[in-house]
């Protein structure tokens, strides 16, 4: 088992890898929850923790990596990016399903839940994002 680990300087965060595995969504959902929980902002842990899962059922089903690496990170005081990132460079694509099909919107989920989503490629893989806004402040 690893354990998460607080980035030490710059913007604050959460990040750990786990198994590329349905039941990794489990522990991807606590570690967002505890990051938002611990920032003051539990008022997104029900929207965060959905676009995690997704994030991490996406990474089960579209590619062959080992492990994937969860991060959460405090952007601005208004930003929080829950991401997941994976060893595969195919770009994540939003599918189009029929009103019958029971699968293939996670993305569009994910799309709804959050502010914003994208994806950064990198040499040696990909980091799939989605950015929640925290609520305006009376």
């Amino acid at each position: 088992m690893t354990a998460a680990k607080p980035t030490a300087t710059g913007t604050p965060g959460y990040t750990e890898t786990m198994p590329c595995q349905p039941e990794s969504a489990h522990r991807a959902r606590l570690l967002v929850s505890a990051a938002l929980n611990t920032w003051g902002i539990g008022e997104l842990v029900e929207a965060g923790t959905l676009v995690v899962s997704e994030l991490i059922s996406n990474a089960v089903n579209h590619t062959r990596c080992r492990m994937v690496r969860v991060v959460i990170r405090r952007e601005t005081a208004e930003v929080v990016r829950i991401g997941v990132a994976d060893k595969c460079r195919t770009p994540p694509e939003p599918d189009h399903p029929d009103d019958d099909t029971e699968d293939g919107r996670g993305l569009l989920l994910v799309e709804s839940m959050s502010w914003r989503w994208g994806y950064d490629l990198h040499r040696w893989g990909k980091l799939v994002w989605a950015e929640l806004r925290t609520p305006p402040s009376c």
